[in-house]
């Protein structure tokens, strides 16, 4: 009766003898750790993963001390070389048996820090704004008088500063309008993110022709609801980025890598969707130095000499319209940008 009811929890649930061999273990179990009862069982449970945290130490103790052990937030590498973080809780039943209860925390965790970037976004958003329309005021003015001026001056030879002036100003005002990024709403269309990536290809070859540009496409992928022009952008921005970085770090052989896949039952933030495209962008360069990665996605924060720091963060203000976000996983040699982009958006 009880192994009944254990069969049908959502927590995994997994039987050990006294030497940490596997028992039984539920079908939720099976499905976390990838594997099979009828594979793992009478083998020890600690030479069916590898593990980053110490399990084989906590079990033990728990058996020794006949005392309940927790773990919280364990590193596990399965057999088929996927990470996995978990809490775990091993509670003697008797001197030769132990029950594991395993609650994996990935997800929770992959949800924490999407809140947290969405929020960190809003809030560069709104204070952006703010910061703009406090600029670009007194930015009218300034132009206005210098032209008033420059009416007025009998030497036209000092027009000359007037027109610095003038110009200075529109470009202080043109930085601003890029810190705001796209200056319409999105137009949402039926569209293949294929026909972005290609077109998103061509130009990149175009400004660097000896770079290698590889593809691994999702043929399966359906057309999703977004603006053209706008992914585009978001798209060659980031390519654009990978690049630079590329190109200033003088990687031998540079290379590009645009891959597409559809990911099923996908949250981001705290909202699930059934079906999301997900576009990675990956180079070969330098990667991004630690200290960045947290504010990557700010206004004028750049890794790069002579970087503008606007590119990544009007890229994520794009796919904020479009409900998604961008992700980045970097480490010298491989950095992985991820587009996550519902394929049933909503429209406000």
């Amino acid at each position: 009766m009880y192994q009944r009811l254990m069969e049908h929890l959502s927590t995994a649930v997994l039987l050990l003898d006294g030497e940490l061999r596997v028992t039984w273990m539920n079908p939720a179990a099976e499905a976390l750790l990838s594997v099979s009862l009828s594979r793992v069982r009478g083998s020890t449970l600690c030479s069916s993963m590898e593990q980053e945290d110490g399990m084989e130490a906590v079990l033990t103790k728990a058996l020794d001390a006949c005392h309940p052990f927790t773990r919280r937030e364990a590193r596990l590498v399965l057999l088929g070389g996927e990470p996995l973080t978990v809490d775990f809780t091993a509670t003697p039943l008797a001197e030769d048996e132990l029950l594991l209860e395993v609650e994996p925390r990935d997800r929770l965790i992959r949800i924490s820090r999407e809140e947290a970037l969405m929020t960190r976004q809003e809030t560069v958003k709104v204070l952006t704004r703010g910061l703009a329309h406090e600029v670009k005021n007194p930015l009218g003015g300034i132009r206005g008088a210098a032209q008033l001026l420059e009416r007025d001056l009998e030497n036209p030879a000092h027009h000359e500063f007037t027109r610095i002036i003038i110009e200075e100003v529109d470009r202080l005002r043109d930085l601003v309008d890029s810190m705001l990024g796209p200056n319409r709403v999105a137009r949402h269309e039926p569209l293949n993110i294929h026909k972005v990536l290609e077109r998103v290809r061509t130009l990149v070859l175009a400004e660097h022709p000896g770079v290698r540009i590889e593809r691994d496409y999702d043929p399966s992928l359906p057309d999703l609801s977004a603006d053209e022009a706008q992914l585009i952008q978001a798209v060659l921005n980031v390519a654009r980025n990978a690049m630079e970085a590329m190109h200033e770090a003088a990687t031998p052989e540079p290379r590009l890598r645009l891959r597409t896949r559809a990911r099923r039952q996908f949250t981001l933030g705290a909202e699930r969707h059934r079906l999301v495209c997900e576009v990675a962008i990956i180079d070969n360069g330098p990667g991004i130095a630690e200290a960045l990665q947290e504010t990557l996605f700010y206004p004028m924060v750049s890794g790069r000499a002579g970087g503008s720091g606007l590119g990544l963060s009007i890229a994520q203000g794009i796919l904020h319209q479009h409900q998604g976000l961008i992700e980045c996983a970097s480490a010298p040699g491989h950095t992985e940008f991820r587009l996550l982009i519902p394929l049933e958006t909503r429209h406000d």
